[in-house]
Order: structure tokens, then C-alpha cells, then sequence
């Protein structure tokens, strides 16, 4: 599969996951928000809870993929879209994999920990078994300054250079 447009609906898919980003900012969490959409009804959501959990894999689309797992009762969920705020990391881009996606869209690509365009075109791979499409760039410009944002105060006098979108 390969590089698409956007649809009509992704922008508004899209704003519900920088709202869950948002909420993940007011918890001190990295703000990422995440939804799997199946036939137009959201079946899972997820914002980063890592702090919260203490835990490296409760990231938003890991947090997303597991409550629409329970949801519709299966481990694969092939005409699913994942939305993201941030472009999937390694380990989420797995778990896409795994879980039989068939399309990924992205806001804001994660030039330090991206797996979809960044570091690698995971998802596109045609040695694995599955493919997805993928769309980025969908709502990525909020989506980079929440995270700038989140980043600049966290880190004063070091301009947030150490967060995702640089």
C-alpha cells in the first residue's frame, strides 16, 4: 500500500485526537491522543498514559488498539483506521501490524522515534506480511505546537528541542 489524501472525515477524526493529546498534556503525560475508527464509529481511544502506568507501552495508540480489541471482541481489526496525533513509533507500529490495520493517519511526524515515515516506512515494508496505507500531515501543524508547546515547559532554556517534533 502506499501514500494517500486524506478523506473528509480525517480532519475530524483528527481533532478528537488532539483533543485526547490535550488531555494527556493536563495529565503530564506527552500529549498524544489516538482513535480507531471502524464503518465510521470510533471503537477504541487512547492518550499517552506512560507516567501514569509507569510503563514504555501505554502509548496512545497502544491504549486506542486495546480498547477497540475489547470492543469488537477480536485481536485483528483489518478495515480499521487508527488516527494519530503523532506519527506511530516502532512498538506502535508493530502492534498496527499485528492487529491487521488496513489504514493509519498521522498528524505531526516524530523525526526521533518515527516508524512510519521518519526512521522507516514500517507499515509500507513489503517484506511483512501486511501493509497499510497511510496518510500524514492531517491537523499537523496543532499537532506539532502541543507537543512544542509540552516540551517548552517542561524543559525552560532548552527551547523543547528534545521533544518529538524537534
Amino acid at each position: 500500500m502506499s501514500l494517500e489524501p486524506p478523506t473528509s472525515e480525517d480532519e475530524r477524526w483528527l481533532r478528537r485526537c488532539l483533543e485526547l493529546a490535550a488531555e494527556a498534556a493536563r495529565a503530564d503525560e506527552v500529549p498524544v491522543g489516538a482513535l480507531v475508527v471502524i464503518d465510521g464509529t470510533v471503537v477504541g481511544e487512547g492518550r499517552n498514559r506512560v507516567e501514569e502506568r509507569r510503563s514504555p507501552l501505554a502509548h496512545a495508540e497502544m491504549e486506542a488498539l486495546q480498547a477497540a480489541f475489547a470492543a469488537v471482541g477480536e485481536k485483528r481489526i483489518p478495515t480499521a483506521t487508527l488516527y494519530c496525533s503523532l506519527e506511530p513509533c516502532f512498538l506502535c507500529a508493530g502492534a498496527i501490524l499485528h492487529a491487521r490495520v488496513a489504514r493509519v493517519v498521522f498528524g505531526a511526524r516524530d523525526p526521533k522515534f518515527g516508524a512510519v515515515r521518519s526512521l522507516a516506512k514500517l507499515l509500507e515494508d513489503p517484506r511483512l506480511n501486511h501493509r497499510c496505507v497511510v496518510v500524514e500531515g492531517v491537523m499537523a501543524a496543532a499537532s506539532g505546537e502541543l507537543l512544542r508547546a509540552f516540551f517548552r515547559d517542561k524543559r525552560p532554556g532548552r527551547g523543547g528541542s528534545d521533544g518529538p517534533v524537534g
